[in-house]
């Protein structure tokens, strides 16, 4: 392969794809990764790592605590998926995106290695990280959960610090059909002696994660115990945040991110008791720019003016309730314009029951195999006595909403990460 198009043509061709086939591309084991690591000489142990899983949450705490590393001078990697517009978003250093030419070397150079042991997408991927890190020398690396925790393939690290945002019904075909089944999924990154940070409580996945950490003596520290963030002020690009008597600026405005910051500085507190040097200035300098620090994107993002556009990546129930809260406070007293797609594989009623009735709807098919149709988007939401018209692409959607919308009102891009990869 000589060029980076053609590199990609092969990983999306060859491998088991998820976001092509759904749950036949998961393997539920972390043999591959393992096999893959050791050809490379384990590369994932030659760096100190933070490791980050949860149903929600995960990619905005992954990517504020990779902002605080940066600002506080260490090389720091990140790695996070699925990517939004280029394959190279899924591993960055300091907010820089891996190199085309690395990738399209690292294929060829291991092309036996792949068809040896005949890996999942996201194994090589993740392979591919641990390798980049480790040449870039990296002095700590923040990596994301893919999906689950237990047999994922992020699993065969042992970090300074496990983080688990929060637990919530996702991927119920996978994890399972309780709370307690996916917190048991969740709770497998608590690794022996390693301290792990709990962002949120709950009745079900509380005793879970205690239960864990004491087989593992690991310190458990719920966030929500101690720290709790008061919203000060807000914009559309900013948010002023209070956490006891700490003031902090944040560039994700999202009403979620309130549960994150919490999640986030219980963590940085515990990184700190490790030796980390993180200084509280920097940290809150960090926070005040995650987005040109980190590269993240999709997160409550402003797309347009008059009428005002935003996109946000949220896809699941517990996801959804905050997103649809802060549109509907957003669009107080403005028409509401939805432009909605989803995957198949999702529990649809767990979201559609959610969505406000009192705007137009534009549904839309997010261009990927998964991907449900226009059409059956649109019946399966009438249901829910939801209206609109269907339409074959996300752009067209989009713009339908535009040619129909008065410059006071709002336009909303959701309902999958893959709907938002095609606007932001």
């Amino acid at each position: 392969m000589n060029t980076f198009a053609e590199t990609m043509d092969y990983l999306y061709r060859q491998l088991p794809m998820f976001t092509r086939m759904g749950a036949a591309a998961i393997k539920k084991d972390l043999t591959n990764t393992r096999l893959l690591c050791e050809a490379l000489g384990n590369p994932h142990t030659k760096f100190p790592c933070v490791h980050i899983g949860g149903t929600n949450g995960k990619g905005s705490v992954s990517s504020m605590l990779a902002a605080i590393f940066t600002s506080c001078g260490y090389k720091t990697g990140l790695y996070t998926s699925p990517h939004l517009k280029s394959f190279t978003e899924r591993i960055r250093i300091d907010g820089k995106e891996v190199p085309e030419t690395f990738i399209t070397a690292f294929v060829n150079r291991n092309l036996n290695l792949i068809e040896t042991v005949e890996p999942s997408f996201f194994e090589i991927t993740l392979a591919m990280a641990f390798a980049y890190f480790e040449q870039e020398k990296v002095d700590i690396a923040m990596i994301e959960v893919g999906l689950g925790g237990r047999l994922d393939s992020t699993n065969i690290i042992l970090p300074e610090l496990s983080i688990i945002t929060n637990i919530g019904y996702d991927h119920t075909d996978l994890l399972g059909e309780t709370l307690g089944e996916i917190a048991f999924e969740k709770a497998g990154i608590i690794k022996q002696g390693v301290p792990v940070v709990v962002g949120e409580k709950h009745p079900e996945s509380e005793p879970i994660f205690i239960h864990k950490a004491n087989i593992e003596g690991s310190p458990l520290y719920f966030a929500e115990d101690n720290l709790k963030a008061f919203r000060e002020d807000s914009s559309l690009t900013m948010q002023e945040v209070r956490i006891g008597t700490e003031r902090f600026t944040l560039d994700l405005t999202g009403d979620y991110q309130l549960k994150n910051i919490v999640t986030v500085i219980c963590s940085v507190e515990c990184l700190r008791r490790a030796g980390w040097h993180l200084p509280q200035d920097k940290v809150k300098q960090a926070l005040s720019q995650v987005k040109v620090l980190s590269g993240l994107k999709g997160r409550m993002e402003v797309l347009g003016q008059n009428p005002l556009i935003i996109a946000d990546t949220g896809h699941n129930e517990p996801g959804i309730l905050y997103v649809i809260s802060q549109i509907k406070k957003l669009g107080e007293g403005k028409t509401l314009r939805f432009v909605w797609g989803m995957v198949k594989d999702k529990a649809h009623e767990k979201v559609l029951k959610h969505l406000p009735h009192n705007c137009a709807y534009y549904f839309v098919c997010p261009d990927i195999p998964r991907g449900l149709p226009a059409s059956e988007m649109q019946k399966i939401a009438s249901y829910f006595g939801l209206k609109g018209e269907a339409y074959p692409s996300v752009n067209t959607g989009l713009k339908a909403a535009l040619a129909e919308a008065s410059p006071d009102d709002l336009i909303f891009v959701g309902g999958s990460t893959f709907v938002v990869a095609e606007v932001v």
